[in-house]
Protein backbone atom coordinates (compact mmCIF):
# COMPACT_ATOMS: atom_id res chain seq x y z
CA UNK A 1 0.00 0.00 0.00
CA UNK A 2 3.05 2.64 0.74
CA UNK A 3 4.12 1.81 -2.06
CA UNK A 4 1.65 2.67 -4.05
CA UNK A 5 0.89 5.97 -2.46
CA UNK A 6 4.47 6.52 -3.27
CA UNK A 7 4.36 5.62 -7.43
CA UNK A 8 0.87 7.77 -7.14
CA UNK A 9 2.61 10.71 -5.23
CA UNK A 10 5.97 10.41 -7.91
CA UNK A 11 3.13 11.05 -10.96
CA UNK A 12 1.43 14.03 -8.65
CA UNK A 13 5.81 15.25 -8.82
CA UNK A 14 6.14 14.52 -12.64
CA UNK A 15 3.08 16.32 -13.14
CA UNK A 16 4.20 19.57 -11.31
CA UNK A 17 7.81 19.78 -13.36
CA UNK A 18 5.89 19.31 -16.51
CA UNK A 19 3.52 22.17 -15.92
CA UNK A 20 5.65 23.97 -14.20
CA UNK A 21 4.65 27.28 -16.29
CA UNK A 22 1.11 26.98 -16.17
CA UNK A 23 -1.40 27.50 -13.71
CA UNK A 24 -1.70 24.15 -11.71
CA UNK A 25 -4.58 23.30 -9.03
CA UNK A 26 -4.78 20.76 -6.47
CA UNK A 27 -7.47 19.01 -8.56
CA UNK A 28 -5.84 18.62 -11.19
CA UNK A 29 -2.48 17.23 -8.99
CA UNK A 30 -5.15 14.60 -7.08
CA UNK A 31 -6.19 13.66 -10.52
CA UNK A 32 -2.91 13.04 -11.54
CA UNK A 33 -2.39 10.66 -8.44
CA UNK A 34 -5.51 9.02 -8.87
CA UNK A 35 -7.13 10.74 -5.21
CA UNK A 36 -9.42 12.18 -4.24
CA UNK A 37 -8.18 15.99 -3.22
CA UNK A 38 -8.69 15.81 0.21
CA UNK A 39 -6.96 12.39 0.23
CA UNK A 40 -3.89 13.50 -1.83
CA UNK A 41 -3.22 16.69 0.07
CA UNK A 42 -2.91 14.41 3.29
CA UNK A 43 -0.85 11.52 2.03
CA UNK A 44 1.48 14.30 -0.12
CA UNK A 45 2.43 15.42 3.18
CA UNK A 46 3.11 12.59 4.96
CA UNK A 47 6.08 11.33 2.02
CA UNK A 48 7.16 14.18 0.92
CA UNK A 49 6.97 16.36 4.76
CA UNK A 50 5.02 19.39 2.94
CA UNK A 51 2.46 20.41 0.94
CA UNK A 52 1.88 20.42 -2.72
CA UNK A 53 1.61 23.75 -2.71
CA UNK A 54 4.70 24.29 -1.24
CA UNK A 55 6.70 21.78 -3.17
CA UNK A 56 5.26 23.04 -6.21
CA UNK A 57 6.40 26.88 -5.47
CA UNK A 58 9.41 25.19 -4.65
CA UNK A 59 9.98 23.43 -7.88
CA UNK A 60 9.00 26.58 -10.11
CA UNK A 61 11.50 28.54 -7.79
CA UNK A 62 14.27 25.97 -8.64
CA UNK A 63 13.60 26.17 -12.00
CA UNK A 64 14.20 29.44 -12.01
CA UNK A 65 17.47 29.38 -10.59
CA UNK A 66 18.41 27.04 -13.55
CA UNK A 67 16.85 29.07 -16.07
CA UNK A 68 19.04 32.79 -14.33
CA UNK A 69 22.33 30.49 -14.68
CA UNK A 70 22.22 28.96 -17.82
CA UNK A 71 20.53 31.03 -20.24
CA UNK A 72 20.40 34.85 -20.81
CA UNK A 73 16.46 35.24 -20.79
CA UNK A 74 15.24 38.71 -18.72
CA UNK A 75 13.79 37.87 -15.63
CA UNK A 76 10.55 39.49 -16.20
CA UNK A 77 10.93 36.43 -19.31
CA UNK A 78 12.01 33.80 -16.90
CA UNK A 79 9.06 34.74 -13.82
CA UNK A 80 6.55 33.99 -17.16
CA UNK A 81 8.15 30.44 -17.41
CA UNK A 82 7.91 29.34 -13.87
CA UNK A 83 4.31 30.27 -14.04
CA UNK A 84 4.53 33.79 -12.22
CA UNK A 85 1.99 36.49 -13.76
CA UNK A 86 3.85 38.98 -11.54
CA UNK A 87 7.91 39.71 -11.93
CA UNK A 88 7.50 41.66 -8.49
CA UNK A 89 5.86 38.53 -6.51
CA UNK A 90 8.57 36.63 -7.89
CA UNK A 91 11.26 38.54 -7.20
CA UNK A 92 9.65 38.87 -3.85
CA UNK A 93 9.10 35.19 -3.28
CA UNK A 94 12.68 34.09 -4.83
CA UNK A 95 14.21 36.63 -2.53
CA UNK A 96 12.96 35.08 0.55
CA UNK A 97 13.42 31.59 0.03
CA UNK A 98 16.72 31.71 -1.88
CA UNK A 99 18.69 34.71 -0.03
CA UNK A 100 19.69 36.72 -2.50
CA UNK A 101 17.67 38.49 -5.54
CA UNK A 102 17.40 37.09 -9.06
CA UNK A 103 19.51 39.61 -10.79
CA UNK A 104 22.36 38.81 -7.56
CA UNK A 105 21.71 35.15 -8.21
CA UNK A 106 22.88 35.50 -11.76
CA UNK A 107 25.75 37.70 -10.98
CA UNK A 108 27.07 35.32 -8.44
CA UNK A 109 26.58 32.51 -11.07
CA UNK A 110 24.14 30.82 -8.32
CA UNK A 111 26.64 31.13 -5.41
CA UNK A 112 26.38 32.86 -2.17
CA UNK A 113 29.27 34.71 -1.03
CA UNK A 114 28.33 33.71 2.78
CA UNK A 115 25.15 31.98 4.15
CA UNK A 116 25.03 33.75 7.55
CA UNK A 117 22.79 32.05 10.45
CA UNK A 118 20.19 33.98 12.13
CA UNK A 119 21.80 36.53 14.82
CA UNK A 120 18.96 38.50 16.08
CA UNK A 121 17.57 38.76 20.08
CA UNK A 122 14.69 36.24 18.76
CA UNK A 123 17.26 33.44 18.04
CA UNK A 124 20.24 34.48 20.67
CA UNK A 125 20.33 32.96 23.60
CA UNK A 126 22.61 32.35 26.75
CA UNK A 127 20.17 29.19 27.36
CA UNK A 128 20.67 27.47 23.99
CA UNK A 129 20.58 23.97 23.55
CA UNK A 130 23.19 21.37 21.31
CA UNK A 131 22.29 19.23 18.16
CA UNK A 132 24.65 16.52 17.63
CA UNK A 133 24.33 14.23 14.35
CA UNK A 134 26.77 11.38 13.89
CA UNK A 135 27.26 11.15 10.18
CA UNK A 136 26.44 8.34 8.04
CA UNK A 137 27.27 8.08 4.19
CA UNK A 138 27.27 5.33 1.56
CA UNK A 139 30.25 3.58 2.12
CA UNK A 140 31.32 3.85 -1.92
CA UNK A 141 31.20 7.36 -1.48
CA UNK A 142 33.68 9.83 -2.20
CA UNK A 143 35.22 12.61 0.14
CA UNK A 144 32.53 15.00 0.66
CA UNK A 145 32.06 19.09 1.47
CA UNK A 146 28.42 19.08 3.89
CA UNK A 147 26.74 22.08 4.48
CA UNK A 148 23.95 21.69 7.42
CA UNK A 149 21.47 24.07 8.81
CA UNK A 150 18.69 24.67 10.86
CA UNK A 151 15.45 25.64 9.33
CA UNK A 152 11.74 25.93 10.57
CA UNK A 153 10.47 24.76 7.44
CA UNK A 154 11.06 21.74 5.64
CA UNK A 155 12.77 23.13 2.51
CA UNK A 156 15.88 24.23 3.15
CA UNK A 157 15.16 28.28 2.35
CA UNK A 158 16.06 31.79 3.75
CA UNK A 159 18.69 31.69 6.74
CA UNK A 160 19.31 29.24 8.88
CA UNK A 161 18.89 29.69 12.39
CA UNK A 162 22.45 27.62 13.13
CA UNK A 163 24.37 26.50 10.18
CA UNK A 164 27.83 25.02 9.56
CA UNK A 165 30.38 23.98 6.88
CA UNK A 166 31.93 20.49 7.57
CA UNK A 167 35.31 19.11 5.22
CA UNK A 168 35.37 15.33 5.40
CA UNK A 169 32.84 15.08 8.47
CA UNK A 170 31.91 11.93 10.70
CA UNK A 171 30.24 14.02 13.62
CA UNK A 172 28.09 17.66 13.36
CA UNK A 173 27.58 19.72 16.31
CA UNK A 174 25.71 22.77 16.35
CA UNK A 175 25.86 24.97 19.43
CA UNK A 176 23.70 27.76 21.47
CA UNK A 177 20.72 26.31 18.88
CA UNK A 178 17.30 28.17 20.60
CA UNK A 179 14.59 26.43 22.02
CA UNK A 180 11.70 25.22 19.85
CA UNK A 181 10.94 22.98 16.93
CA UNK A 182 12.99 22.97 13.94
CA UNK A 183 14.27 20.60 10.82
CA UNK A 184 17.78 19.54 10.06
CA UNK A 185 18.96 19.61 7.00
CA UNK A 186 21.72 18.99 4.50
CA UNK A 187 23.12 18.72 1.17
CA UNK A 188 26.94 17.25 0.00
CA UNK A 189 28.89 17.86 -2.54
CA UNK A 190 31.64 15.12 -3.63
CA UNK A 191 35.07 16.10 -4.02
CA UNK A 192 38.47 15.82 -2.24
CA UNK A 193 40.66 18.29 -0.56
CA UNK A 194 43.82 15.73 -0.37
CA UNK A 195 44.09 17.31 -4.04
CA UNK A 196 47.77 18.90 -4.76
CA UNK A 197 45.92 21.92 -6.68
CA UNK A 198 43.74 21.63 -4.01
CA UNK A 199 39.37 20.53 -3.84
CA UNK A 200 38.16 18.96 -6.96
CA UNK A 201 34.92 18.43 -7.34
CA UNK A 202 33.30 15.84 -9.46
CA UNK A 203 30.19 17.91 -10.94
CA UNK A 204 28.98 15.40 -12.91
CA UNK A 205 28.01 13.20 -9.22
CA UNK A 206 24.29 13.38 -7.95
CA UNK A 207 23.93 15.39 -4.76
CA UNK A 208 23.55 13.79 -1.51
CA UNK A 209 21.04 14.94 0.73
CA UNK A 210 19.98 14.47 4.21
CA UNK A 211 17.12 15.54 6.99
CA UNK A 212 16.09 15.13 10.53
CA UNK A 213 13.17 16.38 11.99
CA UNK A 214 11.16 17.82 13.71
CA UNK A 215 13.89 18.12 16.20
CA UNK A 216 12.41 19.54 19.21
CA UNK A 217 15.24 21.60 21.21
CA UNK A 218 14.65 22.91 24.85
CA UNK A 219 16.90 25.36 26.91
CA UNK A 220 20.37 23.79 27.61
CA UNK A 221 19.63 20.67 26.48
CA UNK A 222 21.39 17.74 23.76
CA UNK A 223 20.22 16.28 21.00
CA UNK A 224 21.90 13.42 19.97
CA UNK A 225 20.85 11.49 16.39
CA UNK A 226 22.26 9.92 13.28
CA UNK A 227 22.37 12.16 9.85
CA UNK A 228 22.22 9.78 7.16
CA UNK A 229 22.75 10.93 3.68
CA UNK A 230 21.31 9.28 -0.21
CA UNK A 231 21.06 10.74 -3.16
CA UNK A 232 18.32 13.35 -3.90
CA UNK A 233 15.43 11.91 -5.38
CA UNK A 234 12.56 12.93 -7.00
CA UNK A 235 10.20 13.17 -3.78
CA UNK A 236 12.98 15.50 -1.71
CA UNK A 237 12.20 18.95 -1.64
CA UNK A 238 14.54 21.40 -3.82
CA UNK A 239 16.92 22.77 -1.81
CA UNK A 240 16.64 26.46 -2.93
CA UNK A 241 19.05 28.37 -0.18
CA UNK A 242 21.71 29.49 -2.55
CA UNK A 243 25.16 27.87 -1.09
CA UNK A 244 28.55 28.71 -1.45
CA UNK A 245 30.67 27.63 -3.82
CA UNK A 246 32.51 24.73 -2.37
CA UNK A 247 35.10 24.54 -4.80
CA UNK A 248 36.15 27.59 -4.09
CA UNK A 249 35.64 27.15 -0.51
CA UNK A 250 37.39 23.96 -0.05
CA UNK A 251 40.49 26.03 -1.53
CA UNK A 252 40.77 28.30 1.74
CA UNK A 253 39.85 24.90 3.94
CA UNK A 254 43.24 23.60 1.95
CA UNK A 255 44.89 26.95 2.80
CA UNK A 256 43.94 26.99 6.56
CA UNK A 257 45.10 23.21 6.94
CA UNK A 258 48.05 24.35 5.95
CA UNK A 259 48.63 26.98 8.51
CA UNK A 260 46.11 25.22 11.62
CA UNK A 261 45.78 21.41 10.96
CA UNK A 262 43.76 21.33 13.72
CA UNK A 263 41.38 23.70 14.13
CA UNK A 264 39.97 25.50 10.44
CA UNK A 265 38.38 28.51 11.66
CA UNK A 266 34.76 29.38 11.91
CA UNK A 267 33.69 32.55 9.79
CA UNK A 268 29.93 34.28 9.07
CA UNK A 269 28.99 30.90 7.56
CA UNK A 270 28.57 28.97 11.20
CA UNK A 271 31.31 26.49 12.15
CA UNK A 272 33.80 24.90 9.63
CA UNK A 273 34.96 21.60 11.20
CA UNK A 274 36.73 18.73 9.60
CA UNK A 275 35.12 16.19 11.68
CA UNK A 276 36.19 14.42 14.87
CA UNK A 277 34.53 13.73 17.91
CA UNK A 278 32.26 15.54 20.46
Amino acid sequence: MEQAIEVAVKRAVTTMRDNLGQPLTIDDMARSAMFSKFHFTRVFQRVTGISPGRFLSALRLQHAQQLLVSTPLRIADISQRVGYNSVGTFSTRFSRSVGMSPTEYRLQSGFALQIVAETDESTASPTGGRVQCRIRMPQDDQPRLIFAGLFSERIPQGRPVRCAVLADPEHLELDDVPAGTWYLLAQSVPGSCSHPDGYQAKVNESVSVASLGPITVAPRSVVRSELEFNSAGLLDPPVLLALMDVRKLAMEIVAQRTQAPVALAAGATGPLLSGGGW
